[in-house]
């Protein structure tokens, strides 16, 4: 039989705000907390298929480890720029974090492989690299510096170049480009090598740049041309294809780790499920961008990459890169695309 202080308890928890009766006693009012919670970074926005994706994949996540394990996305650089996430990541301020080939490049040089220039002719071929050999090799590099990255790459898309004043047809109409490219080697060394004038800026200040015509051209996926506004102040988008670049899935080794198998499982295989989605989202992406860019007045065209390929071997670049990234690597790479060097 319950007494009465019993029952004046009992009511007056009843009587009480949720807020504090949750705080009076933990657990009481609400589900017990997750054993684990790890924050995922990125820096595309909310609409973008990576983080819709992501976002289906944590909440299966949930889901599937009856709550055990939660993944707790912040979009748009909430948590800082490329290198801010980097560093946390590493560090463990966040566990989860998805950079781009390039910029991971700057911790474990040969994850910028698939960025070397005209090496992909297709999809086919990417995917090919990706999720074989090159992807694997990458990924045990990144183990060496304490990441682990999953097993399927994201799509951020091949690049194209745009120009103010002309089309680029053939490699003779880069002789003296003034283009922008990513602060990153390898970019500039390829641009180097297709006789253009290539400078490094960071992608906040392109536009101004453009505008303004310190550069008369940039190169970046359609996807991000189209968002940047590009079309206002570049005529002509010549799909050249010229590089592609993905973002890894990398988590803190430590976190990983620390992951009971189950678990690991779990994460691995939705997050690996959300990328497949992905890509064929960006496919699909890519070609309604380009209609939409061709509404807003861009002119497009399609150069052979023969011409391309034919002046970076000439100006010495695959050998260059070939050395810096190894032969190990590199022979990877071409047992996906053909002979490079």
């Amino acid at each position: 039989m319950v007494n009465s202080s019993r029952r004046n308890v009992l009511r007056t928890l009843a009587a009480a705000p949720v807020v504090a009766a949750v705080g009076a006693i933990p657990g009481f009012a609400r589900a017990a907390a997750p054993e684990f919670s790890f924050k995922f970074g990125h820096n595309q926005p909310t609409n973008h298929p990576l983080h819709i994706r992501a976002q289906e994949a944590a909440d299966r996540v949930f889901k599937e480890s009856n709550g055990r394990l939660e993944v707790k996305i912040f979009p748009n650089g909430q948590m800082g720029g490329d290198n801010d996430m980097l560093s946390q990541v590493r560090s463990g301020g966040i566990e989860m974090y998805t950079p781009a080939s390039l910029g991971l490049s700057t911790l474990v040089p040969v994850a910028a492989i698939n960025a070397i220039g005209f090496a992909f002719a297709d999809y086919n071929q990417v995917w090919a690299a990706m999720d074989g050999k090159v992807g694997a090799h990458v990924r045990t590099q990144l183990e060496k510096a304490g990441l682990y990255a999953l097993e399927k790459v994201w799509d951020n898309g091949f690049r194209h170049i745009t120009t103010s004043s002309k089309p680029i047809n053939s490699v003779a109409d880069m002789a003296g480009l003034k283009i922008r490219v990513p602060v990153s080697p390898l970019p500039v060394s390829m641009f180097k090598g297709l006789g253009a004038a290539p400078g490094s800026l960071q992608f906040a200040e392109l536009y101004t740049a453009l505008q303004t015509k310190v550069y008369d051209a940039q190169e970046n996926p359609l996807s991000i041309i189209q968002i940047a506004k590009m079309y206002e102040v570049q005529k002509y988008c010549s799909l050249t294809n010229h590089m592609w670049d993905g973002w890894w899935m990398i988590i803190n080794g430590r976190a990983w780790k620390g992951l009971p198998p189950d678990l690991q499982k779990i994460l691995s295989t939705a997050f690996n499920d959300a990328v497949i989605k992905e890509r064929a989202d960006v496919r699909a992406l890519n070609d309604s961008t380009m209609a939409d860019l061709k509404a807003k007045g861009m002119v497009f065209n399609s150069p052979s990459p023969e011409s391309f390929r034919a002046a970076l071997k000439k100006a010495g670049f695959y050998e260059e890169w070939r050395k810096k990234f190894g032969e190990e690597a590199w022979g990877y790479l071409e047992q996906s695309v053909g002979k490079l060097s």
